[in-house]
């Protein structure tokens, strides 16, 4: 058996992380991909080296345009990767470009798809994520769901087959990375006492692309007492640089840095008093740390981080953002998992084995041979 992952973003180094280990100890093969989608070393190679993660068998250097090109790219790339490999599954994972590049990929050659995170819906066609995810689970072989609204998402999208609630793969890695944070330094290299700053990050293309919501976000936090600790995404650094009436500089309570590693980002989300993000992932790592969160869009996928309690949808609206910056502070707070129990990624790797013996079972009852 030999099993593909495409992956390209830095949320996706994480996931394919714990099922990297699941593959080594079972003697999997399984060959990684990477289309270079994210290419600066702290969006990509420092994932790599802290969480131990092989080298890429194959890095495809594709590199920021349009989403357009971006896709056409990686589509050409790697289907020359799988014409040459031809492997037994292609695996994808979350809801990037890589993601549908790499379904679409497959598909096309009739090779079967596997999508990590299948499921999840903000329910709005407008976002190139939305898109991704619909699109890759239409034409996903398995689909392993993070949470039962995901399940409950494909049923009602009559989706129903080879469907499976494992959990979330990256919560595998959130327990595992703890052990390594004690010996982190970014908060001295900072200048930070924990609880003492609010953590900001913004980078989905609702709020980058429109400078009027990015400037609402800023003015929101122009005002609080607190530091407000900003590590910039590449794309928001441009669009920074675009909004015309407004210099950031001018915020003296913020201090901006460079994005950081994925373990000193566990380590200013453990120690933050609040977060404020448009990040799926940073959402649910709030959650698990038990540090309220503002999310900075009008929906998530996870819904089920607004039940826990310690998460609220504040869009950019800057007087709704202070708001909820107020009335959060004396909320119950949770860090139970989306769904409680961790090794999603054993789970997941145990039914994609058990698809495989089926798959060989039906074939050797057509050829009056079972197996």
């Amino acid at each position: 058996m030999k099993l593909l992952s495409i992956v390209g973003a830095r949320p996706q180094f994480i996931k394919v992380k714990p099922l990297v280990d699941e593959f080594n100890k079972k003697g999997i093969q399984h060959i990684l991909v990477h289309t270079g989608q994210h290419y600066d070393y702290e969006m990509s190679q420092v994932f790599f080296d802290q969480l131990k993660i092989p080298l890429p068998d194959y890095n495809l250097g594709v590199g920021s345009h349009s989403h357009g090109k971006q896709t056409g790219l990686m589509l050409e790339k790697i289907e020359e990767v799988l014409l040459k490999e031809m492997p037994d599954m292609v695996i994808v994972y979350g809801d990037t470009n890589s993601t549908l590049a790499g379904a679409l990929s497959a598909v096309k050659l009739k090779i079967p798809v596997a999508h990590i995170e299948a499921g999840l819906r903000s329910f709005r066609m407008d976002m190139p994520e939305e898109a991704n995810r619909v699109i890759t689970d239409r034409i996903s072989t398995i689909l392993f769901c993070p949470t039962q609204t995901a399940v409950e998402n494909l049923r009602k999208e009559g989706i129903t087959k080879n469907v499976f609630l494992v959990g979330d793969v990256m919560y595998d890695v959130f327990l595992e990375s703890q052990k390594l944070l004690s010996s982190r330094t970014i908060l001295n290299d900072l200048n930070l006492k924990p609880k003492n700053y609010l953590l900001l990050t913004i980078h989905r293309q609702e709020n980058t692309d429109n400078l009027e919501n990015l400037k609402s976000i800023f003015l929101a936090l122009k005002d609080v007492n607190q530091k407000v600790l900003f590590p910039v995404h590449p794309r928001t650094k441009k669009a920074i640089e675009k909004i015309a009436d407004f210099e950031i500089s001018e915020l003296k309570n913020f201090q901006m840095i460079e994005p950081v590693s994925y373990l000193d980002m566990l380590v200013l989300e453990k120690n933050a008093d609040k977060i404020l993000t448009d990040s799926g992932g940073i959402q649910k790592e709030a959650n698990w740390f038990g540090i309220p969160c503002l999310i900075l869009r009008n929906e998530t996928e996870w819904v089920e981080l607004l039940v826990a309690g310690n998460a609220a949808l504040t869009g950019s609206n800057q007087m709704v953002i202070k708001k909820i910056l107020f009335e959060i502070d004396g909320r119950p707070l949770s860090n139970r998992p989306l769904v409680d129990s961790p090794q999603a990624s054993e789970r997941t790797v145990v039914k994609l084995l058990k698809w495989f013996e089926t798959q060989e079972h039906n074939r050797g009852e057509k050829s009056g041979n079972p197996k």
